[in-house]
């Protein structure tokens, strides 16, 4: 089935004539055009020095040079030299040809006009504790059954979502998308940028009425940071420096109204971590009085009743079902939350999601079937916002399919499968909403820590721009198809005269993917790029949460990923990648 039949079934409210100039292919050499060579060295213009190493003779690539990279910038003062030291970490990463950059997030969503106060930060976090509607009760959708609530285990943007509504921190995002004090009253810094003393708020109590102190930040940011917690995002509090037992070199005075930070060296965006869900505050006594606490952390949050901080705590879960967020009178801010009451349906089905919004019952929902975007750009309540990230697929670098082969033949055949995806045809017939196509990981207007813009060409670098021919060969060009062969064919693939699979050397993988429209389409679209010249990919499509566990576990050839950034600053998009980070799901170094 060409791609133009499939554009029509998936984008069928489409008015008929907005697909003729869709292509049917992946880029053969057109009619009477002439192919243009694409050399290696084209598809990685400015890497310099950046030479892979296998592991142990395998196919998966040593990752102890970009473990200790990661290292180093954490550890750079000079923002120029630590600059430099994040492009050749993107630049190692992207020469594995593991990740596939597919485009730039943005966010859509559907909200009812009579609901306002409703707001958004560049790392996809909802607030909604300051929403103002002529109901009390606001009906929301932001996806199916959340993973994790503990802001210490939770990894997903949803689970953040409603993190940073029962939780109150240190710092927040304004609804400007501005970082701005929360718990914190005061907030000095030392001269030399390695020391933070914050001062807590008068007054911040937990839902049960008990006092918040600094003791309780001590206590939780301890909690992530360490190994034996099982959180994923450990590695976000690598910024402090260490005491001689391991622990975080914080300190609560002893009446609790005071924190202080010691930093490993100057980080610019502290700040920004203070804001981020992990480094929210949990009770420590309810923590642990949980049945199993020390092997189940996550225990004393995974039913209603729960002790929270911020605008609202969860007074009913039906699991897979509902959630009831009501108001926290304790919250510091409760006579700013006007809306009493929010009510989650729990669904990661789009079409349901949408009919209910269409039938009154839902005043907020964070989804939208692809077949219906083109008929809703106009609407009013159709919302498309700026994000900051990447739509991206991956390799398990220890995936059977590499099995026998080196490492350079392991790295051809996943670029032979990056040159074959046509990410425009993706960004106009799938993803509808004006998504820029991804030429590397780091997403376009990302900040550099150095005063400007990561992806900025200046004279100390030049960055490929989807016009030029980037990490990969974009889908117009004319031999684009033939490079993809000729990689296969370093890899040991041999091919019939025809440019398809020959039958002694087939490719048969499985793509791993959560339901969502959109996500389904764009594994079909790929999958028909595949098989033009001969791959097999099957599509495994997951609930959420299974999804999820055996993304991270490594259970899979080729999965779907998405990253939005957790702070403006590209080496949140790289230290994920280390080894020992919950969210190298790659599996690089393991």
């Amino acid at each position: 089935m060409k791609k133009k039949v499939l554009a029509t079934l998936l984008v069928g409210a489409m008015v008929a004539g907005m697909l003729a100039g869709c292509g049917g292919n992946s880029g053969g050499t057109t009619d009477g055009g002439a192919a243009t060579e694409v050399k290696y060295d084209d598809l990685y213009p400015h890497i310099e020095g950046v030479e892979l190493k296998a592991k142990d003779g395998t196919a998966a690539p040593d990752w102890t040079e970009y473990d200790a990279l990661i290292e180093d910038i954490r550890m750079e003062t000079d923002t120029a030299k630590r600059e430099e030291l994040m492009h050749k970490a993107e630049d190692i990463l992207m020469e594995t040809s593991a990740v596939i950059p597919l485009y730039y997030y943005n966010d859509l969503y559907m909200q009812v006009k009579d609901v306002d106060g409703i707001y958004s930060n560049l790392f996809g976090f909802k607030y909604f504790q300051f929403a103002e509607s002529p109901r009390d009760v606001l009906k929301i959708n932001l996806s199916s059954e959340p993973a994790k609530l503990d802001p210490a285990l939770n990894s997903s943007v949803d689970g953040a979502c409603m993190c940073v509504n029962l939780f109150a921190g240190l710092y927040t995002y304004n609804k400007d998308g501005q970082l701005e004090p929360d718990l914190a009253a005061t907030t000095e810094v030392s001269e030399d940028g390695m020391t933070y003393t914050f001062t807590l708020i008068d007054g911040a109590k937990w839902s049960d009425g008990t006092d918040v102190t600094m003791k309780d930040f001590v206590y939780s940011w301890n909690r992530v940071a360490d190994p034996n917690t099982g959180a994923d995002y450990g590695y976000m509090f690598d910024a402090i420096a260490r005491k001689d037992d391991g622990t975080l070199d914080i300190e609560a005075s002893e009446d609790g109204k005071t924190l202080t930070v010691h930093l490993v060296a100057p980080c610019a965006y502290f700040l920004d971590l203070a804001a981020f869900p992990a480094y929210l505050p949990v009770p420590q006594a309810q923590v642990e009085a949980a049945s199993g606490w020390e092997t189940n952390p996550g225990a004393w949050c995974a039913e209603a009743g729960f002790v929270t901080n911020g605008a609202y705590t969860v007074t009913d879960w039906k699991h897979e079902e509902s959630m009831v967020f009501k108001k926290n009178d304790n919250y510091h801010k409760a006579d700013q939350v006007k809306v009493s009451e929010l009510d989650f349906m729990l669904s990661a089905d789009d079409t349901a999601i949408f009919a209910a919004y269409n039938a009154g019952d839902l005043d907020f929902a964070d989804t939208v079937p692809t077949n219906e975007i083109a008929s809703l750009k106009d609407n009013p309540e159709f919302h498309v916002i700026d994000n900051l990230g990447t739509y991206y697929v991956a390799f398990n670098v220890n995936s059977p399919i590499f099995k026998d082969k080196t490492m350079e033949q392991a790295i051809a055949m996943r670029k032979a499968f990056a040159i074959l995806i046509d990410r425009d045809y993706i960004v106009e017939n799938v993803g509808q909403t004006d998504q820029k196509v991804a030429t590397s990981f780091i997403p376009e207007g990302m900040a550099d820590g150095n005063g400007g813009v990561f992806k900025a060409n200046d004279d100390a670098y030049t960055f490929p721009l989807k016009d030029e021919v980037g990490y990969y060969p974009e889908s117009y060009q004319p031999n684009a198809v033939d490079y993809a062969i000729s990689l296969l064919e370093e890899a040991g693939y041999k091919f019939t005269d025809d440019g398809m699979l020959s039958d002694e050397t087939p490719i048969s993988l499985t793509y791993l993917t959560n339901d969502g429209s959109g996500h389904i389409a764009v594994a079909e679209v790929m999958q028909q790029d595949l098989a033009e010249i001969g791959i097999d990919l099957k599509i495994d499509t997951r609930e959420w949460n299974v999804f999820l566990d055996e993304r991270k576990a490594g259970n899979f050839d080729f999965a779907r990923e998405g990253w939005l950034a957790d702070f403006n600053d590209p080496i949140n998009m790289l230290e994920m990648w280390t080894t020992d980070s919950g969210n190298n799901d790659c599996q690089f170094g393991r």
